[in-house]
């Protein structure tokens, strides 16, 4: 079997709290999972779950604070985040933010935005460079007469692919998308999805996608991470996890997807991530089939089928 694109082990991310000395936020705990090239993941959870700053990690715009990013052989997360602009494998990883309006340079033009990571990044000059754009920008579907305008001057959906073509110029092998059309109308968010699709499709590309959107994650990926309070709670192929949740958590953010039965309704309030029990699973006190072990003792990861659960009952 051929080595996973990406593999990350044991990766944390700890923040300090302000006001609370030697007090840590645990962003994103413990978290292990690999990626094959070609492969789609989604990443899915509640807001504040970690998901975020996990792909930030994986894009090297945050320091890790522990564990290791190995991406194509190379252990990542030993380069410092300030000084990976300059490493050899920024260009094979690239990302496709939540908000375009807010991700493009207003006094760039289109054609300039797309063009700014080939300047920074490639050989590619004059010319070539501009070949390059007028390639990708029609891969994304977006006009030539549209080049020349600033962000302003473009729809939503115009200025999310500007985004995605940014991304794509330097021919990545893993695209990252942290929820590309969270901030677009829905008739846009479905040719934008559609076009994710297509790309991923023709040009074989490896995606990490984080979304809210559990029909979509479906739609358009192979295997599913679940997250709860930082930490992987249950990870699979997309047909198990939906058809089959093993993790109670996952039950209940898989019952809320109109049709999928009756509603899996959880009680209690999330607990706090800043400096959680390490003896404790991160779900208890929420978990409808919650017991005492589950306070006393983090629950192990149980392989089941195609997925691996953290849950002492999944079994």
């Amino acid at each position: 079997m051929s080595e996973p694109l990406l593999q990350v082990e044991r990766l944390s991310k700890r923040f300090p709290v302000a006001g609370k000395r030697g007090a840590k936020l645990f962003a994103v705990d413990d978290v292990n999972f690999t990626l094959a090239a070609g492969e789609s993941l989604g990443l899915v959870g509640e807001s504040g779950c970690g998901k975020s700053t996990l792909v930030r990690l994986l894009a090297r715009l945050l320091d890790v604070s522990d564990g290791r990013i190995v991406f194509d052989g190379q252990d990542l997360a030993a380069v410092p985040a300030a000084g990976f602009a300059r490493a050899p494998q920024r260009a094979a990883i690239q990302m496709v933010f939540q908000d375009p309006t807010d991700s493009l340079n207003p006094r760039f033009t289109a054609r300039e935005t797309i063009a700014e990571p080939l300047a920074l990044l490639s050989p590619l000059r004059g010319a070539a460079a501009m070949a390059r754009v007028d390639e990708v920008a029609a891969q994304v579907g977006l006009p030539a007469t549209l080049l020349s305008r600033y962000p302003h001057q473009l729809s939503g959906g115009q200025k999310a692919r500007v985004g995605i073509a940014r991304a794509l110029a330097l021919r990545p092998r893993l695209l990252i998308l942290d929820e590309p059309t969270a901030a677009l109308d829905v008739s846009v968010q479905a040719v934008v999805l559609q076009l994710l699709d297509q790309l991923r499709r023709e040009l074989g590309l490896t995606l990490l996608f984080v979304s809210h959107d559990l029909n979509v994650v479906r739609l358009l990926t192979d295997r599913v991470a679940v997250m709860y309070l930082g930490r992987i709670a249950e990870i699979g192929s997309s047909e198990q996890v939906f058809r089959a949740p093993a993790h109670p958590y996952t039950q209940a953010l898989v019952s809320a997807i109109p049709g999928q039965g009756p509603r899996v309704k959880l009680s209690g309030e999330v607990s706090s991530p800043i400096d959680p029990p390490k003896a404790a699973c991160r779900f208890h006190g929420r978990c409808p089939q919650g017991q005492d072990l589950c306070g006393r003792q983090a629950p192990p990861e149980h392989v089941m089928r195609d997925s691996r659960v953290a849950c002492h009952f999944a079994a």
